[in-house]
């Protein structure tokens, strides 16, 4: 199978928090269509150094990718576990020792010639979106695939404790029930799929929770559906969905599907 896409788009806002604890990889003029893999990451706030936290796991991920490239271009879980273990050790080596740990959540979308690997720990959301599957008259929003948050609000979602207008101003929203930190005496592990449904057209969306403030999957559905709009106005649209009314950081990634070519 082979992939193209065409360039990968993000923006990376600090909302109204003092600081930037959110961290992608690749940024800036590293983004290219030859990109095959993404990561975002949100430091955990009000925790000591959560910048370096997601600062620490993106990299790692990142050069471990880029320096231990399967010779068969097949990315398995049990290659990302092992991706997964060095970054945190990496960020064992940046434990300040502090009380209250540093943390951070992790996303990660991986392309690959078997169709793309998904990983995620905490509440930073992954989406495979498929806009020609999108009716929203009808109710159907064309969601491939959407990661399951690691959250209280959540855990009480699915166990039906809460409803989902209940959900939406939860007190505890932001306790989160994985994250990445170091010298944890158990580490918390990834939920990792991999998947072989790929379509041109299709676009992946990796975000933080912050965008997910304002941000319903009925309105990224409407917005990526929109035939007259670029990649560069979908993502400023979704932009200007959180600019001025999120309170945490907001960041996102948006990978545009371009073609893809079935080996059979």
């Amino acid at each position: 199978m082979e992939i193209t896409i065409r360039q990968p788009l993000t923006f990376n806002e600090i909302g109204r928090k003092d600081n930037q604890e959110d961290n992608v990889y690749p940024s800036g003029k590293n983004m290219t269509i030859d990109n095959r893999f993404f990561v975002l990451c949100d430091g955990m706030g009000g925790h000591d150094n959560g910048e370096l936290a997601s600062d620490t796991v993106c990299h790692a991920l990142g050069n471990y990718f880029e320096t231990n490239v399967p010779n068969d271009g097949i990315i398995t879980v049990d290659y990302f576990k092992e991706a997964l273990a060095y970054a945190y050790d990496e960020l064992d080596k940046q434990d300040n020792g502090s009380v209250k740990k540093m943390g951070t959540t992790m996303t990660c979308l991986y392309l690959h010639k078997k169709g793309y690997l998904v990983a995620h720990i905490g509440d930073s959301r992954i989406y495979h979106l498929r806009p020609a599957n999108i009716d929203l008259a009808n109710g159907r929003l064309g969601i491939i695939y959407q990661s399951s948050d690691h959250s209280l609000v959540n855990d009480l979602l699915k166990a039906g404790e809460l409803t989902e207008e209940e959900a939406i101003n939860f007190p505890q929203k932001n306790i989160i029930t994985r994250a990445m930190q170091p010298n944890l005496e158990r580490r918390y592990k990834a939920d990792v799929f991999s998947f072989s449904d790929i379509q041109s057209g299709d676009y992946f969306f990796l975000c933080s929770d912050g965008v997910l403030e304002q941000l319903t999957n009925e309105r990224l559905c409407e917005i990526l559906s929109e035939n007259s709009t670029t990649d560069e106005e979908k993502l400023e649209a979704i932009r200007q969905v959180c600019y001025d009314k999120t309170k945490d950081n907001f960041t996102c990634y948006l990978i545009p599907i371009d073609k893809v070519v079935s080996d059979d």
